[in-house]
């Protein structure tokens, strides 16, 4: 059973990491550029439902609604100031930009901090200094047991809904890219640019309604950390940011499915490291040299295509 509870939580944490690698895998596969900031993205959605749920009293709801939003609309503002006018320009151009981004928006909360304590308006001070200061969200998750046809399953509510949220937006995203009119002009935009700029299709729309998915999934990915009690902090998104890019280039960076497996692997990879007392410190370490060795025999990722050079 303590295999069973060990598994099961590491879905739990592996859906985390594969909607994290879900925005990293639909703004690479549609826009070819690594949207650094994405971990950022999900630290302000974090603070925006600390703000709005703690402080506030909204509705967990709301709060998780107002987050989502924000972080679209963030997503689309990053595009447009710091990504479309380099659209022509060198990977090593866009690259700095995007770390740059992520500094900027990683030095927000001390910004806030700054205004807080400068302020001499008491009730503006406690609003901006509640932002600052985490408090348990652990009280909106109830942990309780699953029976299923009389077996019970040591999994907590918050580790199912995580495990079906994950399941439900791979399905979605791989039905809106094969069926929808907007996913058949995302795929013409991947593979031909300028042929599908000659089919009629507005480039700079898809490009912005890439980056206003992949930042919902970002908001969405938010929530699921707050939920495992993750505390809101400057560096919230950044290391799960990079486990989750490490997720999608192990399943195959631009595959829907492969972002979801690489981050259900490594999920349940950490949890089994975390649950041995001896591998638990070098978790991190064990995580990149798998990515290392699937790198080494299969440098497309499991589900990835090569990627064939024309001469």
């Amino acid at each position: 059973m303590d295999f069973l509870e060990t598994l099961l939580n590491g879905l739990s944490l592996g859906g985390t990491y594969a909607i994290i690698a879900l925005g990293y895998t639909m703004v690479y596969g549609i826009a070819k550029m690594l949207n650094f900031a994405h971990g950022d993205i999900i630290m302000v959605g974090s603070y925006i439902i600390w703000f709005t749920f703690l402080r506030l009293d909204c509705h967990p709801s709301i709060s998780i609604a107002l987050a989502i939003i924000c972080c679209v609309i963030l997503g689309i503002v990053i595009e447009r100031l710091a990504y479309r006018p380099l659209r022509g320009a060198p990977s090593l151009a866009v690259l700095i930009t995007a770390i740059g981004v992520s500094s900027l928006l990683q030095g927000l909360p001390a910004i806030l901090d700054t205004i807080s304590k400068s302020s001499n308006n008491s009730a503006l001070k406690e609003k901006l200094s509640g932002i600052l200061n985490p408090l348990p969200i652990q009280d909106m998750v109830h942990t309780n047991k699953l029976v299923l046809f009389g077996v019970e399953f040591p999994i907590s509510i918050s580790a199912l809904v995580t495990i079906l949220i994950t399941v439900a937006t791979m399905i979605a995203l791989t039905v809106f890219i094969k069926k929808s009119k907007t996913g058949k002009a995302m795929v013409a935009v991947s593979e031909n640019r300028d042929a599908a700029l000659l089919m009629g299709i507005h480039i700079n729309k898809i490009i912005v309604v890439t980056f206003a998915i992949g930042s919902a999934l970002a908001g969405v990915a938010a929530t699921l950390m707050l939920t495992k009690g993750t505390p809101a902090s400057p560096s919230f998104g950044a290391l799960p940011g990079i486990v989750a890019f490490s997720a999608a280039v192990i399943g195959g960076i631009g595959s829907i499915p492969g972002a979801a497996l690489g981050g259900f692997l490594i999920g349940i990879l950490e949890t089994f490291c975390n649950a041995n007392s001896a591998l638990s410190p070098y978790r991190n370490a064990i995580v990149f040299s798998v990515l290392i060795i699937i790198l080494l025999f299969k440098p497309s990722g499991i589900l990835g295509n090569p990627r064939r050079e024309k001469v």
